[in-house]
This record gives structure tokens, C-alpha cells and sequence, in this order.
């Protein structure tokens, strides 16, 4: 079958090739991938510059929907036909502190689908089924594909974040990641202000249609003058930091409400430099986020279920697995939001 391999360790060294399809061995599931979304890490894995460990030549990939094409032995609850996501920890310890306290996101032997074990950029995979996650009869296979993102940022909001009725919300880039972070926070009661700049200017217009309170664009308006009109000038109470870019994280600093809650969700991708002072100045609840955890995953599907998350809307453009190197080229443009990859046979 086709896949696209990260042949090699290094900047590029990935393409196209012909591989072995994959068998569901013991506890295992064959899962016929469906759709599949690019992440920013895949793009961070091309480029060789991501500190979570990498084994080449691997097929890459980690978000996407499908259907079980075959069961290993040993494995229960689940038959051929059944409609599933999976998470993204292929393998960890389970019996480290982190593991035992459900906090397997942070295992020393974590290793990750798509990155050490061969992912879904490609026709079939094979995970662990204890991985497995049913998808909701009224969630469609594109919706579903966004499940692990999705993840990530209830992992983000409701574990590391508080988000109380009233709060009023800034979400730093609009990108998937922020408008996704966004309807969480509308979930939770928050008023939400989605923020870019002049490149985000359709998806300030999505962040809109989707139910952010205000769309601003930081080149264009004031943001400080916005948010001091609404939050009597103290600041907002939360940030959710999702354009990894060093200015929006040093804004966002500037602007937070004293003793306000700050997580990182986007990944900048190098080392940037910010003034760890006011965090201390502003006794400021600050927290990185890395990945997902099982009861994540169980949250993003009930959110989808619910009808709370519209995720639907985000997924495009969409290309064949064929023109990796355009879709690739499209997310590092900023083209559309959630760059999809359609396998083929």
C-alpha cells in the first residue's frame, strides 16, 4: 500500500512509498483509515525539529477516523465494520507515578502513532484496541478525524486551565487548535475573544461563525482597548495561547487579568524569550499542555456528541495522500484551517 514515510532522520526525508499493510496482531486492531488531518507536529517531523522522539523510516500521521477491517487475537468488544478513533500513546509504561495517576501523556516511554509506531497517512494502520474509541453514530468520519486535536484542548481547558461562567476568554490564534479551544470555552459559559492578525483574517471570519463573542484583528484593532471595555480593565480572566508565535505570547502576558490562568497550547517550535516576571508580578496560574489523556479523548467525544463541538467546518482544504507535498505546503501557508489527507489504495 501507499504511505508517506519519514524515510530518514534530518530536515525533509519524507515521500511516498510502498509498504507492507499492516496485520492486526495479539490485542491488536486493522483499521482501514478513512480520513486523516495533518497536525502541526507532522509538519515539526518533515522539518526535524520536534523533541518528541522519532524512529525513521516511519509512516506518519496520528489524526484520522476508520473502520475496523480485522481483530487480533485476544481482542474483545470490538469486530471488523465497527466505526472508531484512536488515541495517539501507541505505547507507555503504565506503571510509572505519571502512568498509575492517569497522566500517561508524560511517560519517559511514551511513544507515539506516527512518530515511533507507523501511523495513518496511509491506507491501513494497526493500534492497540485498548486504544480504541467508538464514534458516535451522529458524528460523521471528518468530524471524527479531528478527535485527537480535539483531545489535546479538553486536556488543555478542563484539565490544566480553569474556565468559570462569565469568564471572559482570549484565544490567541485562530487557527483549528484556537477555534477549537474556543467552542470549549463557549461550552463552559466563558465570553471568548478570538484574536489574529491580518493572515488570519478567514478564520477570524470562522471563529465568528462558530460562535466566538468577538473576532479581532490585532493589525487592525486595538485588542487592549476591546478587552479593558469589556472586563472593566482588568484583563481577561483566561488565555488559551494557541499561535505558538513569540509576540501573541508576550501580548497575552501583558493583557491577562492579575491571579488570571494562561495555558500553552500551541508549540513555537524554538526557544523564545518572555519575561517570566509577570507571571510572577501578576501571580499567574501558568501551564504548558503536551498531548492527551484517556478521559480527554472521552470528553471530546461527548462534546461532539452533544453538538457542542462543530468541527465539520474546519476540515479543509482536503487532498489526496498523493500531493502531501501540496497539502504540507498549504498548512505552512495558512491556507484553510484543518489540512486533510485522503489515503489511497
Amino acid at each position: 500500500m501507499k504511505a508517506l514515510v519519514k524515510y530518514a532522520a534530518g530536515p525533509g526525508n519524507m515521500e511516498i512509498r510502498e509498504v507492507p499493510e499492516p496485520e492486526a496482531g495479539p490485542g491488536q486492531a486493522k483499521i482501514e483509515v478513512r480520513e486523516a488531518g495533518i497536525c502541526g507536529s507532522d509538519l515539526h517531523i518533515y522539518h526535524s525539529d520536534i523533541a518528541i522522539p522519532v524512529r525513521p523510516p516511519v509512516t506518519v500521521g496520528h489524526e484520522f477516523s476508520g473502520v475496523i477491517a480485522a481483530v487480533g487475537e485476544g481482542v474483545e468488544g470490538w469486530k471488523p465494520g465497527d466505526r472508531v478513533v484512536s488515541e495517539t500513546a501507541y505505547h507507555y509504561c503504565g506503571i510509572c507515578d505519571y502512568c498509575r495517576e492517569g497522566f500517561y501523556n508524560l511517560c519517559v516511554e511514551r511513544r507515539t502513532l506516527g512518530y515511533w509506531f507507523n501511523g495513518v497517512f496511509a491506507a491501513y494502520t494497526a493500534v492497540p484496541a485498548a486504544r480504541l474509541h467508538r464514534i458516535p453514530d451522529n458524528v460523521d468520519f471528518t468530524s471524527a478525524a479531528m478527535t485527537e486535536p480535539a483531545a489535546c484542548v479538553a486536556h488543555a481547558v478542563y484539565d490544566l486551565c480553569r474556565i468559570r461562567a462569565g469568564d471572559v476568554v482570549l484565544v490567541n490564534g485562530p487557527g483549528a487548535i484556537g477555534i477549537i479551544a474556543m467552542q470549549m470555552a463557549k461550552a463552559s459559559g466563558a465570553r471568548v475573544v478570538a484574536a489574529g492578525a491580518d493572515v488570519d483574517v478567514k478564520r477570524l471570519e470562522m471563529a465568528k461563525k462558530l460562535g466566538a463573542d468577538l473576532a479581532v484583528n490585532v493589525q487592525r484593532e486595538n485588542l487592549r482597548e476591546i478587552l479593558d471595555g469589556i472586563t472593566r480593565g482588568y484583563g481577561p480572566d483566561v488565555v488559551l495561547e494557541c499561535s505558538g508565535n513569540a509576540h501573541g505570547i508576550n501580548s497575552a502576558l501583558d493583557l491577562i487579568k492579575k491571579r488570571g490562568w494562561f495555558t500553552q497550547i500551541g508549540l513555537t517550535g524554538k526557544k523564545i524569550e518572555f519575561d517570566i516576571e509577570k507571571i510572577c508580578y501578576k501571580e499567574l496560574h501558568f501551564s504548558g499542555s503536551l498531548g492527551s489523556r484517556n478521559h480527554s479523548w472521552r470528553t471530546a467525544i461527548a462534546l461532539l456528541t452533544q453538538g457542542k463541538l462543530n468541527l465539520a467546518p474546519l476540515a479543509t482544504p482536503k487532498f489526496p495522500l498523493s500531493e502531501w507535498q501540496k497539502a504540507f505546503d498549504a498548512f505552512e501557508r495558512k491556507d484553510g484551517f484543518k489540512v486533510f489527507l485522503i489515503p489511497e489504495k
